[in-house]
């Protein structure tokens, strides 16, 4: 059997509060959205987080345990269960507050073949310093994927971000960026500038998302693919990002580019194969922002 996706970073409770509705609360956190997505999707994955023995750190277990999400033993070791308060105006779009307290359960000895990081953990300490050395722990086994997912309201300066989020860049096979998020890290620079100034550090493949506008590949032997967005009615876009990020992983699993053994092959990557892996996270997102929430499909609703 091969060993499971591991996932690192946080999980907590997204307090969803839409105009004129009582708010709402729903199991979130960009790394767990992006473990219960690849669990839907029939892959075995491992989620190294961070939550509390509180009700709602029962809520966060239950929820990722009954997607078929494994927790890495000491994960509850919070003092209490991290919020987010997502403030949603009309058009769905959210904007965050956060409650977070960061750090990861010990992981040593892991020979995972991909792991996946990113947004607030993956930034903050003691958790960014534990990731950090999981990762150069694993670059002989493991693909290592990563979503910078900025939250500006908690990961202090854009300057200060974007040089921790660039230490991890140079860690990473592949990355997933928002434009969004390249517009605060680097303001005022062309998107596809930074995706290659990034893929000079080290990444075969640096993935831009443009929310409805559709997504775009870069790949370090110059490659460049571009996608549209499938056509949905949007309800909201939380979780949205984290169902792409976990359809490129879905992808890249689908055509034998996981593991440090495959990694001269990712960086060979055709045409038809990046754009594939565009489509196939597009379609998943598509289904995501549909309906309410962090609520990715299974594989059956996506077949």
């Amino acid at each position: 059997m091969s060993a499971p996706l591991l996932v690192l970073g946080e999980s907590l409770i997204d307090i969803v509060d839409r105009t004129g509705e009582e708010p709402v609360e729903h199991v979130g956190g960009s790394p767990a959205n992006v473990a219960v997505g690849l669990a839907r999707l029939g892959h075995e994955v491992e989620l190294a987080t961070w939550f509390g023995r509180d009700e709602r750190g029962d809520r966060v277990r239950a929820h990722l345990e009954r997607d078929g999400v494994s927790l890495a033993p000491g994960s509850d070791g919070a003092e209490r269960t991290s919020t987010a308060l997502a403030r949603l105006d009309e058009t769905g779009a959210a904007d965050y507050e956060f409650d977070i307290t960061c750090d990861l359960p010990d992981l040593a000895g892991r020979a995972p073949r991909l792991v996946h990081t990113g947004s607030i953990s993956a930034v903050l300490e003691p958790a960014a310093a534990r990731t950090a050395r999981l990762l150069d722990a694993v670059a002989g086994t493991a693909t290592v994927t990563y979503d910078p997912n900025a939250r500006p309201a908690i990961m202090g300066s854009a300057a200060e971000a974007r040089e921790r989020v660039e230490a991890l860049v140079a860690r990473s096979d592949v990355v997933k960026v928002s434009d969004e998020d390249v517009a605060w890290l680097a303001p005022g620079e062309p998107v596809a500038d930074v995706a290659r100034a990034w893929l000079a550090l080290g990444p075969a493949v640096v993935v831009v998302t443009r929310g409805g506008e559709g997504s775009e590949a870069y790949a370090a032997d110059g490659l460049a693919v571009s996608v549209p967005a499938p056509r949905t009615t949007v309800v909201d876009t939380v979780g949205a990002g984290d169902s792409f990020m976990g359809g490129i992983i879905d992808a890249l699993v689908r055509a034998d580019l996981v593991g440090a053994d495959r990694r001269e092959r990712l960086r060979a990557v055709d045409a038809g194969t990046l754009r594939g892996v565009l489509e196939r996270a597009a379609a998943i997102a598509a289904i995501t922002v549909s309906r309410a929430g962090a609520n990715p499909p299974t594989a059956a609703e996506l077949e």
